[in-house]
Parts: C-alpha cells; structure tokens; sequence
C-alpha cells in the first residue's frame, strides 16, 4: 500500500511540486483538489502541463476525491488542496497521512496570523486553525515547510507564537 502525503498550497500543482516535493517523497500520483480547477478543463490543462508522465496526475472536486482517496493504492499519493478548510472535509480519508505540509497560503479577507521568515509566508484565519488544531488532535502530524530543503516549524510551535 503506498503512502499519503498532504499539501495545502493555494497555487496547486506547481514546478516546486513536481521537482522539489516529487522526488522527495518517492510521489507516484498528484490528486489535486478544487472545486473550481476541476470544473474548468482549461485550467486542468495549463496546470498539468508541466508534470511529467511519470506521475499520474488528477484534478478532482472535493467529493471525487472522497471516491479517489478512498480507494486503496499502491501509488504513494501526494493529495493538495488550497485552503486547510477542504482537509475538514475530507478528515475521513487522510487519517492515515504521513504528514500534511503547509506551503504557501496567500493573504485573505479573513486571515489574521502570519507566519514569515525562511520557510515562506503563511496566512491564517481563525477557521484554518480551528481546522488544522482538530487534524492535530485526530493524531495527525502537520507542519510548515515551503520546501524539502527549507526549515519545518511544527504546528506545535506554531501554536506555542501565538
């Protein structure tokens, strides 16, 4: 069976997905989910542009990647999503994730903590960390990282700024 790893990234499938966070952890499949990219085949398509064959790639709503993850696969499986809100609603199917990676989430109308410096810039709102505390407390393991090769600040510590 492979493995689960999750990424919030409000850019999706991008270059520092498939040559930073690819390789690293030995991906086989993308499932990127969103609602609105799933629903625009120009917009699946300039995004998949750029990934090599060599991953299996989706771009799928929020309740197809209910089916998606909830089939077994011996793929290990790199699941995206914008928002940590989505992770919310798909609780039930990441529970066995190895870890879920925070990348760069833009400032929004509702965000009010920041997190900057070398691992990137992260914007949060209070429904986010709500979220995210609630993954965290289901016995998931989350944590800030922009890259492989960049620094990691645990949600732990992340909560202990606050």
């Amino acid at each position: 069976m492979g493995k689960l790893y999750v990424r919030v990234d409000d850019r999706l499938v991008h270059g520092q997905t498939v040559m930073a966070w690819g390789p690293t952890l030995g991906i086989k499949e993308i499932v990127a989910v969103d609602d609105v990219s799933a629903a625009n085949p120009m917009l699946k398509s300039i995004m998949t542009m750029g990934v090599p064959k060599n991953y299996k790639t989706s771009f799928v709503t929020t309740a197809e990647a209910l089916d998606v993850l909830g089939t077994p696969s011996e793929n290990t499986r790199l699941l995206i999503v914008k928002f940590p809100s989505v992770l919310a609603k798909l609780k039930d199917v990441i529970g066995d994730s190895e870890m879920i990676y925070l990348g760069n989430i833009a400032k929004r109308s509702d965000t009010n903590h920041q997190l900057t410096g070398a691992t990137g810039i992260f914007f949060l709102s209070d429904e986010d960390i709500k979220v995210i505390d609630g993954l965290v407390e289901s016995g998931l393991k989350v944590c800030f990282q922009q890259l492989p090769t960049t620094s990691m600040t645990t949600w732990a510590d992340f909560r202990k700024s606050k």
